[in-house]
């Protein structure tokens, strides 16, 4: 999840034009997504995503990511946790409105490569306040917003880390990897 330096994950309107991007940073990503066959969204981000990746590769001005992560995002079975969505007509795509804990379990427990969460600030804190996130990667921008939907907000605990990695990207951003104890 990209972060600012004072904890934002974006503006008041959920702005996200502040976010440093560069090809070290997606090549790197890319290495996630390669170990990842399970990405989880909330609502939000899930449209969002829904509304770009599906044809972002067949674009005549697509980048290497966008064909890359196109063809991942059309492949990888998709978790949306939401009360409002339907599975109703979605491909490849399981949605969740409730028994948070016992459905992400069941997930888990699964075989299968790794479960990534992109975005989706309210679903990861739901998913941290139920003790179910086992990992972070944080992308920390060179920037300070002041303001804006936080990253941790409303929490019932505290989750204790250790920093597994970090990493520095051309752009200024720093990846920060933690591990839950």
């Amino acid at each position: 999840m990209h972060t600012s330096l004072d904890g934002f994950v974006a503006g008041l309107n959920g702005e996200m034009d502040w976010i440093k991007l560069d090809d070290g940073l997606f090549d790197f990503v890319a290495t996630m997504t390669d170990q990842a066959d399970t990405a989880l969204y909330g609502r939000v981000t899930y449209n969002m995503m829904q509304s770009y990746w599906p044809k972002a590769g067949e674009k005549p001005n697509a980048t290497k990511h966008d064909i890359e992560h196109s063809n991942w995002y059309n492949k990888v079975s998709k978790v949306v946790l939401s009360k409002t969505i339907h599975e109703t007509g979605l491909q490849n795509t399981r949605v969740i409105g409730g028994q948070l804990s016992d459905n992400i379990n069941k997930i888990k427990q699964q075989e299968g490569k790794n479960i990534l969460i992109f975005g989706s600030p309210g679903a990861s804190q739901s998913l941290l306040n139920e003790g179910l996130i086992d990992e972070f990667w944080l992308f920390v921008n060179p920037i300070i917003l002041g303001k804006g939907m936080l990253l941790f907000k409303d929490l019932t605990g505290i989750t204790k880390l250790k920093l597994a990695e970090s990493k520095t990207f051309a752009c200024g951003v720093i990846a920060l990897h933690y591990k839950k104890l």
